[in-house]
């Protein structure tokens, strides 16, 4: 069976994977960094405003196939500091109304293209 992915205008893929993929009702969206759409480089800034655009990246993803974060059921994040965590989860907690998407962060060594945070998500239509 062919995969039913989705593709969001003006969101930036740095390798060969689609934005989001659907399979039955979930809808899993491949992890963004912050990347601005306009200039296709990371946004300047402290982990607030990383966090920021990775999230209004992922909700474009969202709105292309149909979602929004009242669909999200599951994020992961990707610090490559976790001295970050506090100032990530107060923009993380603005995103969402309760109750919220479950959540896992990981600490890891590096992120593409020098990012300090990744975030990605599954969503569930209905």
């Amino acid at each position: 069976m062919p995969r039913k992915a989705f593709t969001a205008e003006g969101a930036v893929a740095v390798g060969p994977y689609s934005h989001a993929v659907e399979a039955g009702d979930l809808v899993f969206l491949s992890g963004q960094t912050p990347i601005d759409a306009e200039t296709g480089k990371l946004v300047e800034g402290d982990i607030a405003a990383q966090t920021e655009q990775c999230f209004k990246n992922l909700f474009t993803v969202l709105a292309a196939a149909g979602l929004t974060p009242d669909d999200v059921v599951k994020v992961n994040v990707f610090l490559t500091d976790m001295a970050n965590f506090a100032a990530m989860n107060a923009v993380y907690e603005r995103q969402f109304a309760a109750p919220y998407p479950a959540r896992t962060t990981i600490g890891v060594a590096s992120l593409p293209l020098g990012a300090q945070v990744e975030l990605e998500m599954i969503a569930r239509r209905g």
